[in-house]
């Protein structure tokens, strides 16, 4: 029958989410453990959205205006609302008898002569009110489980909202860091050809005085004019990255300017994880959402199968027919009838292709959710590596940052002894701001990274909130 066949599908779903059994991991020194942070997971009734980890209240204040103003997010929620009212208008064709009331009028013409008999055409006039019932009983299950597959449909609705107000902070957060970054980079390379302006200046000097050839004013005019390049392009990039941010708050660009960020703004959150358990994973929103659709299409499987067993309809009306309305709701004008029709498909090949059709959908949405499965294991394996290797290089340039602050001031106490010139203060300096350059992008990376991972688990918009409309459950 369609409800054993159903079942089986059924198991056929969960099998495949035990395929989230495993555990997305880096490689680390020492024991991993696979309890993710408070930072990353948090209990299903709390509502503190993930960004709240990098301590940023301009960001906090940017996002939550974002995710009332976005259009990409108002179009999810309309949609979402179409999903769930089509759901309501199945249930209630599905659970509940039809009823319509009929008024009618008609004229008719009628020659005996039709029926072998003499006589002259008549025309007459027929009126009528009626109330018909109709209703299917559901005997295969085939109702149940449209139902059903709207319900399915209606919830991946649901996790693509979710998955639109999670892409949505976290492309912010991404904006917000990437700005923080350019901000720190402008600053460094102002610094840089500052200094390289000054060591021009010295070698005209140079050449004026015979101590240089005018080749060594050709090469430091070549290093000027690319830093100045360099500093057009990121003063450009810091512009688009305004515009950016301005347009997913719902803005328009240039209208009015987002909040400056810094490095010194966003803090890296806390207690990163090594391993993330896999039951983490399975409240992504597209892991979600491709659950749903394999539900749907397990469903829709049950209708194809239903379709080929018998269909019961009954139907019922009563009401009344007379010659002229003034006697319409007389006595002796009452007509009514029942109605009962089974109905067996006997030959129509088309229902066992449909059948086989819906089989073929439910395999493709199985084999499209095992894929986002593993898309999503290797999506949060690569940023823990990522986040590893962020570590590890900051590290180190923390360090190289630290040996060319203690060179340029080394250098800058010989050239106060007059031990060296003034060139080589100016060498030391454009060294120190280049290995800051390296480190500010290295901390930018160690942010962008924790802001992907937290996207990567599903942040907490996949669970809903208290002010967040709960899924419904599947009718049974």
């Amino acid at each position: 029958m369609p409800e054993h066949f159903a079942h089986g599908r059924s198991v056929v779903a969960v099998l495949l989410a035990a395929s989230l059994a495993g555990c997305a991991s880096a490689p680390r020194g020492g024991v991993a453990t696979s309890i993710a942070p408070d930072s990353l997971v948090r209990d299903a009734g709390s509502s503190d959205p993930w960004w709240q980890a990098f301590g940023s209240p301009a960001l906090d204040t940017l996002i939550a205006e974002a995710l009332r103003a976005s259009p990409s997010v108002a179009a999810a929620e309309a949609t979402l609302r179409q999903s769930e009212e089509l759901v309501a208008a199945r249930a209630g064709m599905n659970r509940y008898p039809q009823a319509d009331a009929i008024l009618g009028a008609q004229q008719q013409r009628v020659n005996p002569a039709m029926f072998g008999q003499p006589g002259t055409p008549r025309e007459f006039g027929l009126q009528s009110a009626t109330v018909s019932v109709r209703y299917r009983l559901d005997l295969t299950g085939g109702n149940r489980r449209a139902l059903e597959a709207l319900a399915a449909r209606s919830d991946h609705q649901r996790f693509q909202l979710a998955g639109a107000r999670l892409t949505l902070s976290a492309m912010i957060a991404t904006a917000a860091v990437q700005q923080a970054q350019l901000s720190a980079q402008l600053d460094a390379t102002q610094e840089i050809l500052r200094q390289q302006e000054e060591d021009l200046t010295i070698s005209g000097e140079r050449v004026r005085l015979g101590a240089a050839s005018p080749d060594e004013v050709l090469t430091h005019r070549s290093r000027v004019a690319q830093t100045r390049a360099d500093l057009l392009a990121q003063q450009s990039l810091g512009q688009q990255n305004a515009h950016l941010l301005a347009v997913l708050a719902g803005r328009e660009p240039g209208a009015t300017l987002p909040p400056r960020f810094t490095l010194s703004d966003l803090k890296l959150p806390a207690d990163l994880p090594a391993v993330v358990p896999s039951e983490v994973l399975r409240g992504r929103p597209d892991i979600l959402a491709a659950e749903a659709l394999m539900r749907a299409a397990d469903a829709e499987h049950g209708v194809a199968v239903a379709r080929l067993y018998p269909q019961l309809d009954l139907s019922a009306s009563l009401g009344t027919q007379a010659l002229t309305s003034g006697v319409l709701f007389g006595s002796g004008s009452a007509v009514w009838t029942l109605l009962a029709q089974l109905t067996q498909p006997l030959f129509n090949p088309g229902l066992r292709a449909e059948k086989r059709a819906s089989l073929a959908a439910f395999d493709a949405a199985a084999s499209h959710y095992q894929g986002v499965v593993l898309e999503s294991l290797r999506n949060t394996a690569d940023l823990l590596v990522a986040l590893d290797h962020d570590a590890r290089v900051l590290e180190e340039l923390t360090s190289a940052d630290e040996a060319a602050r203690a060179a340029l001031t080394s250098v800058q106490r010989q050239y106060a002894l007059g031990s060296v010139g003034y060139r080589e203060v100016l060498a030391a300096g454009q060294q120190a701001q280049q290995v800051r350059v390296a480190l500010v992008s290295a901390r930018a990376k160690q942010l962008l990274d924790a802001v992907a991972l937290h996207q990567a688990v599903g942040g907490t918009t996949a669970t809903p909130r208290d002010d967040e409309p709960t899924p419904k459950e599947e009718p049974r």
